[in-house]
Order: C-alpha cells, then sequence, then structure tokens
C-alpha cells in the first residue's frame, strides 16, 4: 500500500467524527476531522513527515513550522524526516499569543530572519488560522515559500491563501474521507 493511501486510511479511521461540530471557524459541520489522533499517533507521524518532505525535498526551504498547536508534530515529523534523508530543514511553531516573559517572541525555534520556510497546517478550512500564522512568519522576517496541509476541507480555504499570493498543496481533500 502506498503511504498516501496508508494516511488516509488512518485518517478515516481515526480522526473522522459524524454528527454536529462547531469548528474553529464559526462554522456548523456535519463531520468533525481531529488530526491530532493521526499526528501524535506514530505511524501517522512518520508518513505526514515522509509525504510533505517528499512534496518539498527539492525546494530551498530552510525551515518548516506553522500555527501551534496543529502544525507542532507536523513540523516536527517533517523535520525529522527530512534529516532521517541527509537534509536539515529546521522545525518552528507559531504561538497564538506573545508571552508576556522572556523573549516574547511569536514564532519560536532555530529559525532567522531571510530563511525560507513551508508553512504547515493539520487542516484547511476558511484559512484564517494559516493566514494568521502567515502574517506573524513575515512579522518575523522569515520567506514563506508554499503552505502544505494534511486535509483540505474545500471550504474556500485554500482560495483564501492562494489569493494572498501563496502555493497551497494539500495530502488529503475532503473528498478522500
Amino acid at each position: 500500500m502506498e503511504k498516501i493511501d496508508e494516511l488516509k486510511e488512518l485518517v478515516k479511521r481515526d480522526a473522522v467524527r459524524y454528527g454536529k461540530f462547531i469548528l474553529a471557524s464559526g462554522r456548523e459541520s456535519d463531520f468533525y476531522v481531529d488530526l491530532r489522533k493521526v499526528t501524535l499517533h506514530p505511524k501517522g507521524a512518520a508518513l505526514i513527515g515522509e509525504l510533505i518532505f517528499d512534496r518539498i525535498r527539492d525546494r530551498q526551504v530552510d525551515a518548516v513550522g506553522g500555527m501551534s498547536i496543529g502544525a507542532d508534530p507536523i513540523a516536527t515529523a517533517t523535520s525529522l524526516a527530512a534529516y532521517r534523508s541527509g537534509k536539515e530543514i529546521m522545525a518552528f511553531l507559531v504561538r497564538k499569543a506573545a508571552k508576556d516573559h522572556g523573549t516574547r517572541n511569536l514564532v519560536e525555534g532555530p529559525v532567522v530572519p531571510g530563511q525560507r520556510v513551508v508553512v504547515v497546517e493539520d487542516v484547511i478550512t476558511t484559512g484564517a488560522s494559516t493566514l494568521t500564522a502567515i502574517e506573524q512568519i513575515k512579522g518575523a522576517g522569515l520567506s514563506i515559500e508554499m503552505v502544505v496541509a494534511i486535509l483540505d476541507r474545500c471550504e474556500g480555504g485554500r482560495e483564501a491563501i492562494e489569493a494572498q499570493g501563496f502555493e497551497v498543496l494539500s495530502l488529503l481533500k475532503r473528498t478522500d474521507l
């Protein structure tokens, strides 16, 4: 079985729930995908890291990260997959709000202004959280190469991100579920 098919089966088995849910976007949905059930699973993390790294390996990328908490295991898995393949791609995270102590950074990790990064996301719905992360990342002086999501719910988020000039790639789409 191919890696993408294994990931699809894990997501369908462990992460998809049906019922009535209010999403982070405020929208109501008849299904919910809790990708932490997959991104924090050893097999899921390994598959996600390898699949994302396969898609970015030929790009000049210094780091990968996104909005904490959903993107944290994705960034780490991708960084580890890159490292196992002989390439150093750092992981970083974007805080929802700055802490009132320490460095007060919104972007944390071994990144410096001018580096090229890939923004990762678990689920894209409206694209709002990804666009918020993008603003924080740009504010830290990083250059965004592209956005990679595990799942695109196909509810306008991809288009909203692309309208801001960013390439968006998703491993899975709503129709895969």
